[in-house]
């Protein structure tokens, strides 16, 4: 099954917390907490912890993002884990890794698998979706 929607972060706050031990790279590593807000077949909230090794003014870098879903997919309520990341030049998304956490679904997720995906429109729209199974008396 695909579910698709929307989302806007309504948080994102860096942490304090820095690798340890110190190591001088090319790129700085740092922690955020962020908040997103889903619409359509996608509806609910999460909340994200994000590392990444990212230059601002370049746009230059990688993330890493574990994420903490409550909502529904497709009308389906409950709660799940993902996890995602990807490689960015500046205007691109490469070496993209986007899957469910086995064995984190609650409520009508529970026993959710699969995989998606995320990408962001020309005009900034923040897509999402996920190709994911219930399993059998879910």
């Amino acid at each position: 099954m695909r579910a698709t929607g929307t989302f806007t972060v309504k948080a994102f706050v860096p942490t304090e917390l820095k690798p340890d031990p110190a190591v001088s790279t090319g790129l700085p590593v740092g922690v955020a907490t962020m908040e997103k807000h889903f619409e359509g077949e996608v509806a609910g909230r999460s909340a994200t912890l994000f590392t990444a090794a990212f230059d601002q003014a370049t746009g230059v870098g990688t993330y890493v993002a574990m994420e903490s879903f409550e909502g529904s997919l497709c009308g389906r309520a409950g709660a799940f884990n993902f996890v995602h990341s990807a490689t960015t030049s500046g205007s691109d998304r490469t070496a993209e890794f986007f899957t469910i956490v086995p064995a984190s679904g609650t409520g009508a997720l529970a026993g959710i698998s699969g995989a998606g995906g995320m990408a962001v429109d020309a005009d900034g729209t923040h897509r999402i979706w996920f190709d994911y199974e219930l399993e059998l008396g879910q």
